[in-house]
């Protein structure tokens, strides 16, 4: 990359987190004290040095980065415009993992890998992703175009475009309210319509459980009267034992 192209780069990533973070009130301060700017710098750095074959140099930078920010993102990962990192505290980006553009990530976020054999072993982020503070994005899945992971989630498994997952393993979210879909901010989706699966699939079941309680309950108070219907069933012990002598 041409240093004109390098400083070009870093002034647009100055302003996606002025964009983005409505707590930085100058382009200086940005500079100055966001540690996810100053990893990411960090990072095309490293990544640069890695691609080159200087592999130990863009290893020693990325740790450096790591010590002063809080977050570890290896040099060989792949990131594309416009990435934001907020607060940032916690975050780590695996080596194989591959990131669109107009990402973000919040703190404790981890993109991370499930094995220990050589080759691609990280997630694949689309353009337009949101992922939620301690969420953990596990293994060489791909996360579609403009998908938002709720905080603490814990993604195993692909998630199609335009999707709200959240919980533990996470799953898709119901995108509807009142017949109306999700609506999504510029930065994230709004909490209106968003439902914990969870939490529906255990209220569906007390429901279920209500209904039985109540057909018991109706059954338990009908009147029990053998002689009204010309039986002797069900038989007394007495009716049992005749029966059998008979025989």
């Amino acid at each position: 990359m041409a240093v004109g192209s390098f400083f070009k780069s870093l002034r647009e990533e100055v302003g996606v987190v002025v964009e983005r973070d409505p707590a930085a009130r100058s382009r200086l301060e940005v500079v100055l004290f966001y540690p996810g700017f100053h990893a990411l710098v960090a990072f095309r750095l490293a990544h640069a040095l890695w691609i080159r074959d200087w592999k130990m140099l863009a290893r020693f930078v990325s740790t450096l980065a790591r010590f002063f920010t809080g977050i570890e993102i290896h040099p060989g990962a792949t990131i594309g415009r416009s990435f934001f990192i907020d607060h940032g505290m916690g975050v780590v980006i695996g080596e194989t993992t591959e990131i669109g553009n107009d990402v973000t990530l919040y703190q404790g976020v981890t993109l991370g890998g499930t094995s220990l054999l050589p080759g691609k072993r990280h997630p694949t982020l689309g353009n337009n992703v949101i992922v939620g503070a301690g969420a953990k994005v596990l293994g060489p899945i791909k996360l579609g175009d403009g998908v938002r992971v709720g905080s603490n989630a814990v993604v195993v498994r692909d998630v199609a475009p335009s999707t709200v997952v959240v919980g533990i393993p996470a799953k898709p979210v119901a995108a509807t309210r009142d017949a109306e879909p999700v609506r999504f901010t510029a930065y994230g989706a709004s909490g209106d319509g968003l439902a914990d699966p969870t939490a529906n699939a255990v209220r569906g079941l007390m429901e279920q459980i209500e209904i039985l309680k109540a057909r018991v309950s109706d059954l338990e108070a009908r009147p029990q009267n053998p002689q009204s219907s010309g039986s002797d069933w069900p038989l007394q012990p007495e009716n049992r034992d005749s029966r059998r002598d008979d025989c």
